[in-house]
């Protein structure tokens, strides 16, 4: 019998891929119905829909959820959610579509068939009611406030039976796991209580730092990477994961770690995407979420600190899943480590504190990182892929 946390919404994971008969029945079946193409945000959730990563969400969401989920942070029955996981459609398709009929759908860049979906309602939404609640924002520079912008006219609601993982077990072997793959794992482990260490960037020697905390009071960490779409000018996924893998090889206990990685893009909605974050980890097993500085951030849209504040502004019992609450971590040259303001008394100017974008931009113009920055290997494994940018 499993330790682990249970999964969202009290009941057992509720992953909607088809397999066997039924999936080829399905992909048969979808062939010859009405395309819709769906955006690369769309696809990302669709496929956590597909693997149980959305549990318990049965497909996207009625007017009613979005908006008891902009307002309330519930679903229309309830159940906590922070953020809409929506589909939309132009507005002459979405008129030629009947309530109650299916659809295909279809990946917008490749146009494999992803999904069938039977649509129950169709809507319109007020975009900037959304981008205020979900981004604190209408600006149209932040990246996800365009997303939401760039949606089409109507919205589509209704169940979802999937059809494809979309590449991503092809493209990253054994380290892309569902979650009931990742709750296998960490029974077998012997682990009850599991931080997730949200990541869509190469780790440092703060993140490790993050970690390793973690690792003093939880069995073990997943440290779970974004493999969906970044912001232009990030570092993709395939070499963030190989150089969390020879970080892990090289400072880490063995068996205190676990490297995985999930499909959706990234919204930066700060706060509330620190609780989808939170929401999504418990399905994947773990009882605790690492909660840093300026988590899913993006400029200056947020405060250092507000995805903290947020945890404490849910109610009780929400999520099972716990922030791991970590202030700025940084190099301490006087304390000759890895410290935090909690735990160092020195002057910022003792303290090494360097931003990702800091270490892209070093990165880029070919400069050199401090040793206290970053580790030697991960380093390696950085500069190997900046060479290939000419």
């Amino acid at each position: 019998m499993s330790k682990l946390v249970k999964p969202h919404g009290g009941g057992p994971l509720k992953p909607l891929l088809l397999s066997g008969p039924a999936l080829e029945a399905e992909r048969t079946r979808a062939r010859g119905l009405p395309l819709i193409p769906v955006s690369s945000r769309e696809k990302g959730d669709l496929l956590m829909l597909g693997i149980g990563g959305f549990t318990p969400l049965d497909g996207f969401m009625t007017h009613a959820d979005w908006q008891n989920v902009c307002d309330r942070y519930t679903l229309a029955s309830g159940v906590f959610w922070p953020i809409p996981i929506t589909l939309s459609a132009a507005q002459p398709v979405a008129d030629t579509l009947k309530l109650n009929s299916d659809v295909a759908l279809a990946d917008g860049e490749t146009g494999e068939i992803l999904a069938t979906m039977t649509i129950t309602e169709k809507y319109v939404i007020d975009k900037a009611h959304e981008c205020k609640s979900v981004f604190k924002t209408t600006d149209i520079a932040h990246p996800g406030v365009r997303m939401v912008m760039d949606q089409a006219e109507v919205n589509l609601a209704g169940p979802v039976r999937v059809l494809s993982q979309g590449g991503f077990p092809e493209k990253y072997g054994a380290m892309y796991m569902t979650p009931a793959q990742t709750r296998a794992v960490f029974d077998a482990n012997g682990w009850t209580t599991v931080a997730a260490f949200q990541t869509r960037n190469p780790m440092h020697r703060s993140h490790e730092y993050l970690a390793k905390v973690a690792i003093e009071v939880c069995d073990g960490v997943l440290v779970h990477s974004l493999l969906g779409n970044l912001k232009p000018g990030d570092i993709p996924a395939d070499v963030r994961t190989r150089a969390i893998a020879v970080l892990i090889e090289k400072y880490f206990v063995q068996k205190t770690v676990v490297q995985s990685g999930y499909p959706l893009d990234m919204r930066y909605a700060g706060p509330r995407e620190a609780l989808l974050h939170a929401v999504f980890r418990q399905n994947y097993g773990c009882s605790h979420l690492i909660v840093g500085r300026d988590h899913a951030g993006v400029g200056k849209y947020y405060g250092p600190f507000d995805a903290h504040a947020i945890f404490d502004e849910i109610p009780h019992g929400a999520l099972e899943t716990k922030p791991i609450k970590m202030g700025l971590t940084f190099w301490c040259h006087r304390c000759a480590g890895m410290a935090s303001g909690r735990t160092c008394p020195h002057d910022e100017k003792d303290q090494l504190q360097v931003s990702g974008t800091q270490l892209r931009q070093w990165l880029s113009e070919g400069h050199p990182v401090p040793a206290e920055f970053s580790r030697p290997e991960v380093l390696e494994v950085l500069r190997a892929y900046y060479a290939t940018l000419g």
